[in-house]
């Protein structure tokens, strides 16, 4: 308790810097979990990827991204062993976003989308099974969270997987598909908008102080659903069917169409993305600032302050801006052959398990939730359509995530203890 008093005008500048570099690795390595398939897909280029990344991820961060902050930050350690030791549990924390951050700049240099979700909960679990003592971890906490690491991309897998045939079925398979393409997009355009909108309204903005019934916030989904729609609407109307590039490609008016459809569906990716992925950053941050500001009690909860959300959006922007390249070709080009229309329904079902994941506060793995459903939307082509020995690497990547995060943090959280105790 002492010790952090007489400390604390170290280790809560030390702990923003920390917090600051977990949220550069989330940027520039899940961009591609937000942008890949769109690039990929030749949707959007880059610089136009990075823009609309920028402004949905720190707006699904700042808006929604509270719910699974919570659930890293008091949800993985149990707080009553802790109680007589704080200091432990700020060390531990700083430990746990230095280890992630540095395993994801180096990840990010390599060009492996590994999971920041796997470093985060990796790091955390390890300093405190090794540093603390095994009863200190929440064991049924970290094993919902690990469940969902496989769930999330089978949802995802299925839902895009499913999505994509019903293209198939209503429009590609059809004698005029451009007339269909016109006819469907904008009802794919409205789900976009209603579903992001309704896990905002009932779980994102109870932090800013906004509450509404299911009812309200149905009620505005569906207008903000139709607003959607209609811009949408009014940007299909500006697309004219190519017959030359018909003859060439029969889709190539369809696609044409989708490129259109992913833009919103890329700001959905961004926005679910910011809203799950932040709490990577911000939840070990939010635990240390807790304590330090109660005198050094954990106590089960407290407000998260607003400076600590925008400290995780800036820094997962910057991460894009500066580094997020680097890993946006593998899963959007490296996988199986993206279309406009293909990637759009892995990134719709990708969206929607991580949105709704957020809003029941479970940190799922975005990679891996994108990952499932583009790769869900290469089975509706059949196996042949993967890269499995890319896939092979991805899997492996997942794999040394968990213990390289557990191992630095262990070696991070020792040095700060000698160097403070």
């Amino acid at each position: 308790m002492e010790l952090l008093l007489q400390y604390q005008h170290i280790l809560l500048p030390l702990a923003a810097v920390f917090a600051f570099i977990m949220a550069w690795g989330v940027g520039a390595n899940d961009v591609a979990n937000a942008m890949g398939t769109s690039v990929g897909s030749r949707a959007l280029t880059i610089k136009q990827a990075i823009v609309i990344a920028m402004i949905f991820e720190f707006a699904g961060a700042f808006l929604a991204g509270g719910e699974v902050t919570s659930t890293i930050r008091k949800g993985i350690i149990d707080p009553n062993v802790m109680n007589g030791h704080p200091e432990l549990l700020v060390y531990g924390m700083m430990a746990s976003l230095l280890a992630a951050g540095i395993w994801l700049a180096v990840a990010s240099m390599k060009g492996w989308p590994v999971s920041t979700t796997h470093s985060i909960v990796g790091a955390i679990v390890g300093f405190a099974a090794v540093g603390v003592g095994v009863d200190a971890v929440e064991w049924s906490k970290v094993w919902s969270i690990v469940a969902s690491w496989v769930t999330s991309p089978v949802i995802a897998g299925t839902i895009s997987f499913f999505m994509f045939v019903s293209v198939q079925r209503l429009i590609l398979d059809t004698e005029d598909p451009f007339t269909q393409a016109k006819k469907w997009v904008p009802m794919y355009m409205f789900f976009v908008g209603f579903m992001i909108a309704m896990v905002t309204l009932l779980k994102g903005l109870k932090h800013v102080g906004i509450k509404l019934s299911f009812v309200e916030a149905s009620l505005l989904s569906v207008v903000i659903g139709l607003v959607v729609t209609a811009i949408g609407y009014t940007l299909l109307r500006r697309v004219k069917r190519d017959d030359k590039a018909d003859e060439k490609f029969r889709f190539a008016s369809v696609e044409r169409i989708f490129a259109i459809l992913m833009v919103f569906t890329a700001c959905a990716m961004a926005f679910a993305h910011g809203s799950n992925d932040v709490a990577n950053a911000i939840g070990p941050m939010a635990a240390v600032v807790s304590t330090l500001e109660n005198g050094g009690q954990i106590v089960e909860k407290s407000a998260l302050p607003t400076w600590v959300l925008l400290l995780g959006a800036l820094g997962i922007v910057v991460g894009l801006a500066t580094y997020g390249f680097k890993v946006m070709g593998t899963i959007g080009k490296k996988i199986t052959e993206l279309t406009p229309s293909r990637g759009f329904a892995a990134e719709l079902g990708a969206a929607t398990t991580v949105v709704v994941a957020s809003g029941a506060g479970i940190p799922v793995s975005t990679t891996q939730t994108l990952v499932g459903a583009v790769l869900g939307v290469g089975l509706a082509r059949g196996i042949s359509a993967l890269n499995l020995r890319v896939i092979g690497t991805i899997f492996t990547s997942w794999l040394v995530t968990l213990p390289a995060g557990a191992g630095l943090s262990i070696l991070f959280f020792f040095a700060l203890k000698g160097a403070f105790a």
